[in-house]
């Protein structure tokens, strides 16, 4: 279970102090958690605040009991935590099969990875060996990220907007990879959206607006609402 007790984080600004994500406290255990919420709203913070990239300037984050609040990257990452990034990163010259080792913290055989690969729907022979390099689309990138979280296999899995910068057909087959990881998974997804489709899978939908929990429930709860005509033209015009 993730924690948040009243987690505050503030930046320095001409204007003063800002407060980006302002006492949010939440028990997250479903196993697909989706955020969403208007442009600015603090989501990627949020996100980051968990995995460790920011610390909060307030409050306490726990992940099964152990407050992880001054841990490092490295030390969540030890505890289990796995952080999927908005734009993947690309390493020239290291494979995906080296890739994929790292995120298990083995070697993996081929057979192995390529078993990874396959369950992200990509031709595995064709992708243990090539580089993670700019010859890979961003549909690619995303599904072998995906890859390595599930070679992870991490207690909780943060994934910031995964369907960034990917193309309509590379969206389709992401949404079949979340659900087949859903059927999978052991431990919590957490995914940052404002995609339908992806918040139509989630056991529990939270909305984030301002720095703070504007809504909090399941997706039959929050969902209607979040369609409207009113809160769509919202997400357009912040």
């Amino acid at each position: 279970m993730l924690q948040l007790q009243h987690v505050s984080f503030a930046v320095n600004t001409d204007e003063g102090v800002k407060r980006i994500i302002d006492d949010v406290s939440l028990d997250l255990s479903e196993r697909f958690v989706a955020f969403t919420g208007p442009n600015g709203g603090g989501k990627s913070t949020l996100a980051k605040l968990i995995m460790g990239l920011y610390r909060p300037t307030e409050g306490r984050i726990f992940l099964d009991g152990q407050d992880i609040t001054d841990m490092s990257v490295t030390e969540r990452a030890k505890a289990g935590i796995c952080y999927g990034f908005q734009q993947p990163v690309r390493f020239k010259g290291i494979t995906v099969h080296d890739l994929l080792n790292v995120a298990a913290g083995r070697t993996m055989t081929v057979a192995e990875a390529c078993d990874c690969l396959a369950e992200v729907g990509l031709c595995a022979r064709q992708y243990v060996n090539r580089e993670i390099d700019a010859n890979l689309s961003g549909g690619e990138l995303k599904r072998i990220e995906i890859a390595t979280v599930m070679a992870r296999s991490a207690t909780l899995t943060v994934f910031d907007e995964p369907e960034a910068g990917i193309d309509l057909w590379s969206f389709s087959n992401l949404i079949s990879v979340f659900e087949d990881m859903y059927a999978k998974i052991k431990g919590t997804m957490l995914i940052i959206s404002h995609q339908e489709r992806i918040l139509n899978i989630a056991d529990r939908v939270v909305v984030l607006a301002a720095g703070k929990v504007e809504r909090d429930g399941t997706k039959e709860e929050v969902l209607p609402s979040l369609l409207t005509a009113t809160y769509c033209d919202r997400l357009k015009r912040v």
